[in-house]
């Protein structure tokens, strides 16, 4: 009997939250073989997959930076996988890469998919090739260091900072010698920002007093302001920056799964104080991941940098319901799915 391979297709446009079971849906197909390869394309079998909010923006029809996910189609993602087989010169059978395999355990890849390799640091492990010193960690870099640009001394607001994203960006604002005030959704994780990553001050915004700790904690207002979330933060930040603060606005995790979008009720404030606000896109900067890369891989291997993950189990077809995490604050650092253990032997 041949080998089958799970994919999951997008089956409609959420209005409103992903609803598993209706917003996909999960079809198994006969695995495609060597046999089925042409020149310059790569046989992989998937192991682990990036879940990143900005994937709940690619099921929207409406022009963005990427196409939507069509209906009917693989949905997009990136991941860490092994080749099988290849008719390329960019890997062969047995090679780790990353790339954007989808949804889908077992896939045949154009060579322009995968990514050229990236060498881990002497502490790294393949997940970072995923989070640190992947998108999650470019993202972080250039958002921080082309547009945020803290200086030593000044105050840094990351907000989601307990998330993927976040927590590399509050890192480099230490990094920079900025204070840095990291919010997140819960005691625990609001713990493990001072504990562990080292910042200033960590709020928990579903505490009770966090509007009045959220004034206490920028007594000389806000210079940088990182966004992952819109929102009410959002409005909270613009009401206490200073002048000429730098707003980098890399997500609205707040806004996604709404009908009706809210926008910052305190937007005048960019004319008093003057802030720039600037929204970004990694791929801006593709022609820099490599050195960028270098960077972030020196602090991970010096320290300087911390990460954590949240690696759920249970295969490919857990993946729908796991994109709920990030939109929950289920996930604390990168979330991930372990579609296969690498240590299982693979088959053809």
């Amino acid at each position: 009997m041949s080998r089958q391979s799970l994919q999951i297709e997008l089956a409609e446009r959420p209005k409103g939250d992903i609803i598993p079971g209706q917003t996909f849906r999960q079809r198994y197909l006969p695995a495609p073989t060597e046999a089925d390869l042409k020149d310059g394309e790569l046989l992989v079998e998937t192991l682990y997959l990036s879940l990143d909010p900005a994937m709940r923006g690619w099921l929207e029809d409406k022009r963005s930076y990427i196409p939507p996910v069509q209906i009917g189609e693989i949905m997009r993602a990136g991941a860490i996988a092994r080749v099988l087989a290849s008719n390329s010169s960019k890997a062969k059978a047995g090679d780790i890469v990353t790339g954007s395999t989808g949804f889908a355990e077992v896939r045949i890849l154009p060579e322009s998919a995968i990514d050229d390799p990236v060498p881990l640091p002497a502490n790294g492990k393949v997940t970072d090739l995923l989070g640190v010193i992947g998108m999650t960690g470019l993202t972080a870099y250039f958002g921080m260091t082309k547009i945020g640009l803290p200086k030593p001394g000044e105050t840094v607001v990351v907000t989601t900072a307990a998330g993927a994203t976040g927590s590399v960006a509050a890192q480099i604002a230490k990094i920079a010698g900025a204070r840095v005030v990291g919010i997140t959704g819960s005691d625990e994780k609001a713990r493990w920002l001072k504990e562990e990553m080292g910042l200033d001050v960590a709020l928990n915004y579903k505490a009770a007093d966090f509007r009045e700790k959220f004034k206490e904690a920028t007594p000389k207002y806000i210079d940088v302001f990182w966004d992952n979330v819109g929102g009410e933060q959002l409005d909270l930040a613009l009401a206490r920056a200073n002048k000429f603060a730098r707003f980098v606005i890399c997500g609205g995790i707040s806004q996604y799964n709404e009908v009706e979008k809210k926008g910052p009720k305190n937007f005048l404030a960019v004319i008093g104080q003057r802030i720039t606000i600037r929204g970004f896109i990694v791929f801006d900067y593709a022609e820099e991941y490599a050195p960028a890369r270098k960077q972030l891989a020196q602090w991970l291997s010096e320290g300087k940098l911390q990460r954590k993950e949240t690696i759920l189990k249970g295969g490919l077809k857990v993946s729908e319901d796991a994109l709920n995490h990030l939109f929950h604050g289920k996930n604390t650092g990168k979330l991930l799915v372990e579609v296969k253990n690498p240590e299982e032997t693979s088959k053809l």
